[in-house]
């Protein structure tokens, strides 16, 4: 993407609605059914869909050509899509305004980036000096968890990194289930949430999440009042576990198995297919359900 077309209209700092928790059955025993036994009468009233990104739309960091036609798909078809990533806002920017999506909510909830007239917009779920003060603590903590794990390594995208920090474990290291659960303990000795998603651990300061960050897009990105019953969530590991609990309707790719025995939640639905392909068949299983309404 040229960076010519990378323009910032204004910088909002917005923090996003606490939410209560689900009740409408999203935490029924019968969980990880095949897609295919997802009721056509219960996508036509949807609304959108809520996703991840990584392992969920992308192989290897590149957007899979299956999942970009599906999201071309929704957009030709005027329902939203806004992904919800822990990957960093600059990571995020240039797909913010390339992809057919509403927004982009980086970071774990704490900044949403979206296209306005053309130009790219970000939020933020705190105030400038909120962040400020974080990042402080932040660096503190990442020299921390680099001193006592000599093997550990900060993510490659981390100059893109506003509000978090990030370790890397299977995307370009590898680190095993010890030394992740080693790094998540050193970033809540420091104060820090830590979440696991498929390639990194995620450490940030603040009450915001891939849940709060939904309602936030919803809300300011589409003006719609949120209503969780109105939207499918679509992931891929451990830190889509919010989403899979308060969801009534969640969806995860093939490639979840990876994780299962670290899930506490599972989704209510899987898809026969990996990453991009998964995403696409939910995509095409919305849509037709939609057109016979």
């Amino acid at each position: 993407m040229k960076s010519s077309r990378t323009r910032f209209l204004r910088t909002v700092n917005v923090a996003p609605k606490p939410l209560g928790v689900c009740e409408t059955g999203c935490m029924k025993p019968e969980r990880m059914l095949p897609l295919q036994q997802l009721p056509d009468a219960e996508l036509r009233p949807l609304r959108g869909v809520l996703t991840d990104i990584d392992d969920t739309l992308t192989r290897e960091g590149a957007i899979e050509p299956a999942a970009l036609q599906a999201l071309q798909q929704m957009a030709a078809a005027r329902l939203p899509v806004i992904a919800i990533t822990g990957r960093p806002a600059g990571w995020s920017d240039p797909f913010a305004m390339d992809w057919p999506v509403a927004a982009i909510v980086a970071e774990n909830g704490a900044v949403m980036l979206r296209r306005v007239d053309g130009t790219l917009q970000r939020d933020f779920a705190q105030d400038e000096s909120t962040r400020a003060a974080n990042l402080v603590r932040l660096k503190r903590c990442a020299s921390a968890v680099l001193e006592a794990m000599p093997r550990a390594r900060l993510a490659r995208d981390s100059a893109g990194r506003l509000t978090d920090i990030a370790v890397d474990h299977s995307e370009f290291e590898q680190l095993g289930d010890a030394d992740i659960d080693t790094v998540r303990a050193l970033m809540r000795s420091h104060g820090l949430k830590a979440s696991v998603s498929s390639i990194h651990v995620n450490g940030w300061i603040g009450e915001h999440d891939k849940w709060t960050g939904a309602r936030w897009a919803v809300e300011r990105a589409l003006g719609l009042p949120f209503d969780p019953t109105q939207w499918l969530y679509v992931g891929d590991s451990t830190n889509d576990q919010l989403m899979f609990e308060h969801l009534p309707l969640s969806v995860a790719v093939a490639n979840i198995r990876r994780f299962l025995p670290q899930l506490t939640v599972l989704p209510a639905y899987v898809t026969p297919s990996e990453r991009g392909g998964g995403f696409a068949e939910v995509v095409q299983k919305l849509l037709q359900a939609q057109r016979q309404a």
